[in-house]
């Protein structure tokens, strides 16, 4: 019988990957995408005010809620805004890192340079949020080492400047590795092709590494953009009164309203900006970096 079935599964390569792919792609489906249905579907119910029961009628006040009052709109344009900020700011900061890694530097600078890339991931998520919470305190290590200096102190502590460079800071490694692997990939034939030409660096930068690193930029901006989107942690430990995610108010929703559609439809939110977000990753090429 196994011999059979062996020989079945040899002889139909279709039917030898569809044997393979079907139990992953089965608890895919049942794992993760229900729970996103049951999430859209649970955002479209309402809560009973008296009961505090969740009515399973279908309505678009939680999504008319969201789109009327303004300290919602102001939360999910704060935490849009400061995702984008944290994904430009990592672009920048990595791109002559990474370069340096894939072009100029020796295997064993290389080497080097991972582990250094790679070493802050091996601690704890909150405990570099909390070191850095001790660095931007008003007594902390910043304002310490401006006054030294004779200079006034930053105050940035529990504001959104200090939630974008500890967010920055977090995810820099995630934009790092992509932007690194689409710079190595870049034949270097291709570079002396542009010098041969008369380009000068510059110009080689503009015109052919930047559109070959493109893919790995966005890569890499995919796994900023959409942590910073939906990370709450960060924001209660740096941020300020003032300096709430959706993040904060789908979990204030669940945990003190107990209102649990209108948690989802706000959740909704960040899936749509990463849908939109990933249908333009996927037309430049972004995936083909990952």
């Amino acid at each position: 019988m196994r011999r059979r079935i062996g020989g079945a599964l040899f002889r139909r390569p279709a039917l030898r990957g569809f044997s393979l792919l079907s139990p992953p792609v089965l608890a895919f489906a049942v794992v993760y995408i229900a729970a996103l249905v049951a999430l859209f579907v649970s955002a479209f119910w309402t809560v009973d005010p008296f009961t505090s029961l969740t009515v399973h009628s279908w309505t678009l006040d939680n999504f008319r809620q969201l789109w009327s009052e303004p300290t919602y709109r102001h939360v999910a344009i704060r935490t849009v805004s400061i995702a984008a900020a944290v994904t430009i700011t990592d672009a920048i900061i990595a791109f002559p890192f990474a370069y340096f890694m894939a072009r100029l530097a020796s295997p064993h600078m290389r080497a080097i340079l991972f582990v250094l890339v790679l070493l802050p991931l091996w601690a704890s998520y909150l405990a570099r949020v909390y070191s850095w919470r001790l660095i931007l305190n008003s007594n902390g290590l910043l304002n310490w080492t401006l006054d030294q200096l004779g200079l006034p102190a930053a105050n940035i502590a529990y504001t959104n400047t200090a939630m974008w460079i500890v967010f920055s800071y977090i995810w820099l490694p995630f934009m790092i590795l992509p932007v690194y692997a689409s710079l190595e990939r870049i034949p270097h034939s291709y570079i002396e092709a542009s010098r041969d030409l008369g380009a000068k660096g510059g110009r080689t930068l503009r015109s052919v590494i930047l559109p070959l690193a493109l893919p790995g930029i966005v890569a890499g901006s995919i796994f900023t953009f959409s942590l910073t989107l939906g990370d709450y942690i960060t924001p209660v430990l740096v941020g300020g009164a003032s300096s709430q995610f959706i993040g904060n108010v789908v979990y204030d929703s669940v945990n003190q309203s107990s209102n649990l559609p209108f948690a989802a439809a706000f959740a909704v939110v960040p899936l749509a900006v990463m849908g939109v977000y990933l249908l333009i990753a996927r037309r430049v090429g972004a995936f083909e970096a990952l």
